[in-house]
């Protein structure tokens, strides 16, 4: 049995930079430090944290006045950093600056009155923050055909689309088809908002499928972008699982299986993969080789407040 490993996989620059944000203020603030929602959405990674002093809230209201306080590469609504404000809280900003920029596109567009189309996830802490930057007048979120089908917009030649980071490129294109025959004059920002990360991980998955009779992706079931990585697999007519952890991994699976393509979400670490690929060589895998799609450069820097700061 043959192992392919997707590149790239794993840890995206914005995943690795709110990673670091949180172990950096650990180090200069000490422990606890608060973390609004999941610094990213992996189990071990937040468990990990979690062990070495971080705390993750859901509510500012369980964070200690004059706290330390991340918010997640997720990003948030405005509303909470008022409330940060109003709390003496002392903020470090992990939101990944792709998000931002989807933030920054949805004020600057509603600001020249367009109506936003957001597509998006409900209940994902992207679409929470990113409409939460302008009034609920102003903007939808669209999660199918059919709400792209149905919506009402005030002015149908001012409507511009917006989308979660995290997304997969296929089915966020088909709502974007309807969209347009609905509204011909729709708006687009000059970048897409589906990060490089998503799109390179979903382009690699789509070519290492292709000979492959089991594609396995490491991540956890609350990241929008792993599950993302199974559903390119098995639209490409290939059996895919999403595991969380090797213990995960089901030896019936494997039976008649003669290569496995093997990738991770963009907030599952290294670690977790090469955990898998040493249950797989237990299982039965004798060679393991890694397959390059595209090349992947991009870092970003930390917060100015935690550049060359000591304890």
């Amino acid at each position: 049995m043959q192992i392919t490993l997707a590149s790239p996989r794993g840890f995206c620059a914005g995943v690795s930079r709110a990673v670091e944000i949180v172990e950096r203020c650990l180090e200069i603030f000490g422990r606890p430090v608060y973390v609004k929602h999941e610094i990213i959405h992996n189990h071990q990674v937040v468990a990990d944290l979690r062990g070495r002093g971080a705390v993750f809230v859901e509510s500012l209201a369980e964070v200690p006045d004059s706290s330390v306080l991340v918010f997640s590469a997720h990003g948030v609504p405005p509303s909470d950093r008022v409330a940060a404000r109003a709390r003496g809280l002392r903020v470090i900003d992990a939101t990944c600056p792709l998000v931002t920029k989807v933030h920054l596109e949805a004020i600057r567009y509603a600001r020249q009155g367009y109506h936003v189309l957001y597509i998006g996830h409900r209940g994902h802490p992207e679409p929470i923050g990113t409409l939460g930057e302008i009034e609920p007048h102003q903007g939808t979120l669209i999660e199918t055909v059919g709400e792209a089908d149905e919506v009402e917009v005030p002015a149908p030649e001012r409507v511009v689309v917006l989308t979660q980071t995290t997304l997969s490129v296929q089915e966020t294109r088909t709502i974007l088809d309807r969209l347009r025959l609905r509204f011909p004059r729709l708006e687009m920002p000059p970048k897409e908002d589906i990060c490089y990360a998503t799109t390179n991980r979903q382009l690699a998955v789509a070519e290492i499928s292709g000979e492959a009779d089991l594609v396995l992706v490491v991540g956890s079931q609350t990241s929008s972008n792993s599950k993302r990585l199974v559903e390119v697999a098995r639209a490409a007519g290939r059996r895919a699982h999403l595991v969380e952890s090797p213990g995960q991994l089901d030896p019936t699976w494997l039976d008649g299986v003669r290569t496995v393509a093997l990738s991770s979400g963009a907030s599952a670490p290294e670690y977790l993969v090469e955990q898998t690929v040493a249950r797989l060589r237990e299982l039965g895998a004798t060679n393991v080789r890694e397959q390059r799609v595209v090349e992947e450069d991009v870092t970003f820097p930390l917060p100015r407040e935690l550049t060359g700061a000591r304890r």
